[in-house]
């Protein structure tokens, strides 16, 4: 059975901690990191409130870790936790605590005076599994869609692992972790594209990668985006391993820096609700060599110099046109109301003022912008 329907239960020393878990984002070595890294890395992962816990109440059997058998350290047949692995690295810190090895003050302090329940340590439930392929559908679930959700960084390499790793193609991740088949393969061509920048060695802010990954995914949805890298965005998994070109590559180096900034520069914009506005600068030759000149580019500017600031304009004019049509079908039924007498003379001043930076239609509605009788 690939996944075993029975609960069984080990010693803590028999389990080993993933270090292939998404959540490390560690790269991949032969040999794969040490046990000791790893759990190093885990302790930032708040163990110790799952520490207090299994001292209050144990370590509940419907709580059972999933393991695989695999070689690890040159070790067949290790049990290695694929599902689970914070509980675990939390039990593994509160032993060293317990055997007067503890990681810090914290986790000495969190000891004291409390009684070790030996089988704590000793009886682990856990849940065999034939192989990781075997329980792809179920971390998707959980992780990537579910309620227990990874950093968008964590769940395209969830997704690139089922396909690089797995060979799955789009549609057959789709129906494992239940995202759509556009959505999976974005997902996996963003997180080629940073794997593409790390073999090219682009100068980039490794926190700004981290933090705005999901700024990159949204911008493949972008015609400017993915025509400015010579992206195709149907291409299947064999195609996409690559997803820039090589004559594309300095594309991507001045887009990586614009869009993830570098430890002396910020990102070009700030908020993922731009990221049509940077299509739209993208397309624009005089706006991309305005990028690449300016020692510190504006995006302001180079809006501007893409003719996007214009259509932004228009558009606001007309919503306003809009809600003054709304009003005019109503507000002789409220004339007496000062609030709107006041809100009246606000938008009678800002619509003059408007008029008169064109001086050609002030002239055509008779508008004398010198005379406030006007307003």
């Amino acid at each position: 059975m690939p996944l075993s329907h029975t609960i069984e239960f080990l010693t803590l020393d028999e389990l080993s901690l993933d270090p292939g878990n998404p959540r490390l984002a560690l790269p991949r070595t032969d040999p794969p990191v040490t046990q000791e890294r790893v759990l190093e890395l885990m302790r930032s992962w708040n163990l110790e409130e799952l520490a207090v816990s299994f001292l209050e109440s144990g370590f509940w059997p419907q709580e059972a870790v999933i393991v695989v058998k695999e070689e690890l350290h040159g070790k067949p047949d290790t049990l290695v936790v694929v599902e689970g692995n914070r509980r675990i690295a939390a039990l593994k810190c509160l032993k060293q605590a317990f055997d007067g090895k503890a990681p810090s003050r914290k986790w000495r302090t969190l000891v004291e005076g409390a009684t070790s329940n030996s089988e704590l340590f000793s009886r682990i439930p856990y849940i065999l599994a034939d192989s990781r392929a075997d329980v792809t559908a179920y971390l998707g679930f959980r992780h990537v869609t579910g309620i227990k959700q990874w950093e968008p960084t964590q769940k395209a390499e969830f997704i690139a692992t089922m396909i690089d790793d797995l060979g799955m193609t789009y549609d057959s991740v789709r129906k494992q972790i239940g995202m759509r088949t556009d959505t999976v393969r974005r997902n996996y061509i963003a997180y080629r594209i940073v794997k593409q920048m790390e073999a090219l060695d682009i100068d980039v802010s490794e926190r700004g990668v981290e933090s705005r990954f999901s700024v990159l995914f949204l911008s493949l949805r972008e015609e400017g985006v993915r025509s400015f890298l010579g992206i195709d965005i149907q291409s299947d998994p064999g195609n996409a391993q690559l997803p820039v070109p090589e004559e594309m590559k300095d594309s991507l180096s001045d887009f990586a820096k614009w869009m993830f900034g570098t430890d002396q520069q910020r990102p070009l914009f700030a908020d993922s609700r731009y990221v049509g506005s940077l299509a739209r600068i993208l397309s624009s030759p005089e706006a991309v060599d305005y990028l690449r000149s300016s020692p510190v580019p504006s995006f302001d500017v180079a809006l501007q110099k893409a003719g996007v600031e214009d259509e932004e304009i228009e558009s606001q004019l007309k919503e306003a046109s809009n809600q003054m049509e709304l009003a005019l079908s109503k507000v002789h039924l409220h004339l007496d109301s000062e609030a709107i007498q006041k809100a009246m003379v606000r938008l009678a001043l800002n619509a003059k003022e408007l008029v008169s930076k064109f001086p050609s239609i002030a002239n055509t509605i008779g508008l004398r912008t010198g005379d406030n009788s006007n307003a």
